[in-house]
């Protein structure tokens, strides 16, 4: 069987599982690599030549592949436009096979590419213009996930609320697949909110079935630096979004990705974010320290010490921690609905926090209550 290494995104995941089942290969591994940060290449490279050292044939794919292909000089690199075709990797076809969720839940690409200019970003050269797959389509790649006995979707992309296609929106893609299947559980993964549509906005305050949680790209808390990354919200939009949307529908959890030292960012534009956090009520974070990336806008820009930039990432986590922490202890003598993992003890909440169950057979949901918080988990029974 092909071996497939991914990094990166949830976009990544959804796409290596396509490319496992490319070919029949036990001999090659696949490295799908990611570009969105220095240390993600070194980490791909690194996976590339443990591989090989292991007697492996190794294609390396992916952002990183695109865009810095002197990474992996000494392997064969396939860009995007031989991504998913069988000939790149030099294996037999394999047979079809029926689609089948990743791990327990089934990440499932909607949407590819960006047409936007971030200035810190390589990743729309690394994938090239927005482009979006028909709605029909993914609806019966759902349908017939759920007949695989898939009870949770993740719907993914490079941007995923730029999905359009023939005039259909995120909003209106989300509404016809909990209209149109029987799906248990549909998520969004990160989404950028100052394209959020109203029938999208709609669909989280209405449908139990979308879960209760949004993973927002927000970057930073100071509105020059914002300005300067080429982002198109503020902060008062970030703040007016959250607050809405949890007035429409109490209970919902909010996650966001930061960047920390982007280039000319103060202490005081550092500590915007952090006040950010607490404005707008973020439970989770995903926080990287700034990372020049080849050719950007922003690598030309002053840069922030490295070490400043990973001392007030280490300070963002940790507070994220906090607030995480604090929202845990809030779900305690609480229902939750857990869909369970592969180990058959672990799964996520609705609001994606991790718990601890009773054992249950993967992939299925189960109703409990959250008991206590250990090891950073809800306990439920």
């Amino acid at each position: 069987m092909t071996q497939v290494l991914s990094f990166g995104c949830r976009l990544n995941i959804a796409e290596s599982a396509v490319l496992a089942g490319l070919v029949d290969d036990p001999g090659l591994t696949i490295v799908n690599s990611c570009a969105v940060t220095g240390e993600a290449v070194r980490q791909g490279a690194q996976a590339a030549r443990r591989a090989a050292r292991g007697g492996a044939r190794v294609v390396v794919t992916g952002c990183a592949a695109e865009v810095e292909p002197g990474a992996f000089t000494w392997f064969a690199t396939v860009g995007r436009q031989g991504k998913f075709d069988p000939a790149s990797y030099g294996g037999a076809r394999r047979a079809a096979a029926p689609p089948a969720a990743a791990h327990t839940r089934a990440f499932v690409p909607v949407q590819t590419g960006c047409d936007h200019a971030c200035t810190f970003c390589i990743i729309a050269r690394a994938r090239g213009p927005s482009a979006s797959i028909p709605l029909g389509d993914i609806v019966d790649g759902i349908a017939r996930l759920i007949d695989a006995g898939c009870n949770e979707v993740v719907l993914t992309g490079v941007d995923l609320t730029s999905y359009h296609h023939d005039g259909e929106t995120l909003g209106t893609l989300v509404q016809a697949i909990l209209g149109r299947t029987t799906l248990p559980r549909l998520r969004l993964s990160s989404i950028d909110s100052i394209e959020a549509d109203a029938a999208l906005l709609d669909a989280v305050a209405s449908e139990p079935r979308l879960m209760p949680q949004l993973h927002l790209s927000l970057q930073s808390g100071d509105d020059l630096i914002l300005k300067r990354m080429r982002r198109r919200h503020g902060r008062d939009h970030a703040l007016r979004f959250c607050a809405d949307l949890r007035a429409r529908r109490p209970g919902i959890a909010f996650a966001a990705d930061f960047i920390t030292g982007f280039p000319t960012e103060t202490e005081a534009m550092f500590e915007q974010t952090l006040r950010l956090v607490d404005d707008c009520g973020l439970t989770q974070l995903h926080v990287f320290p700034y990372s020049a990336r080849p050719g950007t806008p922003a690598a030309r820009m002053p840069q922030v010490p490295a070490a400043v930039a990973r001392e007030r990432a280490a300070r963002l986590r940790a507070l994220g921690a906090a607030r995480t922490a604090t929202a845990l202890a809030a779900a305690v003598g609480r229902p939750q609905r857990v869909l369970v993992e592969r180990s058959g003890s672990r799964g996520r909440t609705e609001a994606y926090f991790p718990a601890r169950v009773p054992p249950s057979p993967p992939g299925s949901i189960v109703a409990l209550t959250a008991r206590r918080v250990a090891d950073g988990q809800l306990e439920c029974t």
